[in-house]
C-alpha cells in the first residue's frame, strides 16, 4: 500500500529532524536535549564551553555532512535509475568515484599538506579527479552530437574500471602510506569540519535543485526517448542536464565521505515501493531518506564499537546487502522501478 506523497514526505521530514537530535546527541560524551539546547546558544557561560565545542566543532559539522551526502547519493541513484531505466543503477555507475578516489589517493600518498580557502588537499584532489573523469566519460561518449544511454553507461563503466586500476597501482607502491588511503576509500566523515560542509554544500542543494526542476522530464523518458521526444522533451539536452546533475551530486559527496556504497542503490528502490515511480515524488523522498539512512548509519559507525570508530562505508554495506538481497527475493520488487 502506496503512502501520500505529502503524508510521506512529511513523515521522513520528521524522522530526519529525530535522527539529527540523535546524532548531535550521541558520542563519547552524552549530550541531553537542554544540553544541547544551551550549546547551540552561544550566549552561554563557561560551563558550556567543552558542549559547545562538542556540538558545534565535532556533531554538527559530521551530521550536517551526513545530511548532505545521503541526501546528494539518494538523489542522484534515483536520477540514473530513471535515466537508465535499469534498477541496478548507482551514482558510482558514471566512474566519477574512481576518478574522485584517484584524486584523494595521489593527496594523501603525495602527502599533500596545502590548503585552499580552509580547504584541505584531499577533498579539494578528489573533487578535481571527479570533475575529470566526468569530463572523460562525457567525450566518449558523445557521439554525433548525441549523448546515447548505453554507451554513457559503457563509457562510465570502463572509466572506473580504468581509474579504479591505477588506485591499486598507486595503493601497491605507497604502502608506507597505504593505511591513509585505505582508511579514506573506506568512507566516512571522521576529523571532518564545517570545511568540508562549505565544499559539498553548493554542489549538493544546486544538483538536487535542477534534478527537482527536470523531474517531469525524467517521468516521460521513462516511456522511451522516442515517445519523450514526441512529447516535447528536448531528449538530448535532457539527458545531459540529468548525468551531469547526478555526477556533480556523486563527486561533491565522494569527495567530502570517500566510497559509500549502497545509498545511492538501496534508497530508491526503498522509496519507490512506498511512493511510486513518480520523480516529482520519488526525488525529495530519496533526498530524504538518503539523509535519514546516512546520519544514522554514522551514528552507528562511532558508537557501536566506542571510541573505535567503523569506516562508515563497512555499515552502509552491512546494512544495505542484506536489505537489498531480500528485495531482490521479492517478486516483482525490481520491477516496479518503471
Amino acid at each position: 500500500m502506496r503512502l501520500p506523497p505529502r503524508v510521506f514526505l512529511a513523515i521522513l521530514s520528521l524522522i530526519l529532524v529525530g535522527t539529527v537530535i540523535w546524532g548531535v546527541a550521541t558520542g563519547p560524551a552524552p549530550l541531553g536535549l537542554a544540553d544541547i539546547g544551551r550549546a547551540l546558544w552561544t550566549g552561554g557561560g563557561e560551563d558550556m564551553a567543552t558542549d559547545r565545542t562538542i556540538v558545534w566543532q565535532i556533531r554538527l559539522p559530521r551530521v550536517a555532512l551526513a545530511i548532505l551526502v545521503g541526501s546528494g547519493l539518494g538523489t542522484a541513484g534515483a536520477v540514473l535509475q530513471g535515466l537508465f531505466r535499469n534498477p541496478l543503477a548507482d551514482p558510482y555507475l558514471l566512474g566519477v568515484s574512481s576518478g574522485a578516489a584517484l584524486g584523494a589517493t595521489v593527496a594523501l600518498l603525495a602527502g599533500f599538506t596545502w590548503q585552499v580557502l580552509g580547504l584541505g588537499a584531499v577533498p579539494l584532489a578528489a573533487l578535481a579527479g571527479a570533475l575529470f573523469s566526468l569530463w572523460l566519460v562525457y567525450r566518449l561518449a558523445r557521439v554525433g552530437g548525441k549523448l546515447p544511454v548505453f554507451t554513457l553507461l559503457l563509457a562510465g563503466v570502463a572509466v572506473g574500471c580504468f581509474l579504479t586500476a591505477l588506485v591499486s597501482w598507486l595503493v601497491f607502491w605507497g604502502q608506507e602510506k597505504i593505511h591513509h588511503a585505505i582508511f579514506w576509500l573506506m568512507g566516512g566523515f571522521s576529523a571532518r569540519d564545517w570545511a568540508d560542509v562549505a565544499l559539498c554544500c553548493p554542489y549538493v542543494l544546486i544538483g538536487i535543485a535542477v534534478c527537482l526542476a527536470w523531474a517531469k522530464e525524467l517521468n516521460l523518458l521513462l516511456g522511451g526517448e522516442e515517445s519523450a521526444c514526441q512529447l516535447g522533451v528536448n531528449v538530448e539536452r535532457a539527458k545531459l542536464v540529468l548525468v551531469v546533475a547526478a555526477a556533480l551530486l556523486t563527486a561533491a559527496s565522494v569527495a567530502v565521505g570517500g566510497l559509500i556504497g549502497f545509498v545511492g542503490l538501496v534508497v530508491p528502490h526503498v522509496v519507490r515501493l512506498l511512493v511510486g515511480p513518480d520523480h516529482r515524488v520519488l526525488l525529495p523522498g530519496s533526498a530524504l531518506a538518503g539523509a535519514v539512512f546516512l546520519t544514522a548509519a554514522d551514528v552507528m559507525a562511532r558508537t557501536v564499537l566506542a571510541p573505535a570508530e567503523i569506516p562508515l562505508g563497512i555499515v552502509t554495506a552491512l546494512a544495505g546487502g542484506p536489505f537489498f538481497m531480500y528485495l531482490l527475493r521479492r517478486k516483482g520488487a525490481l520491477n516496479g522501478h518503471a
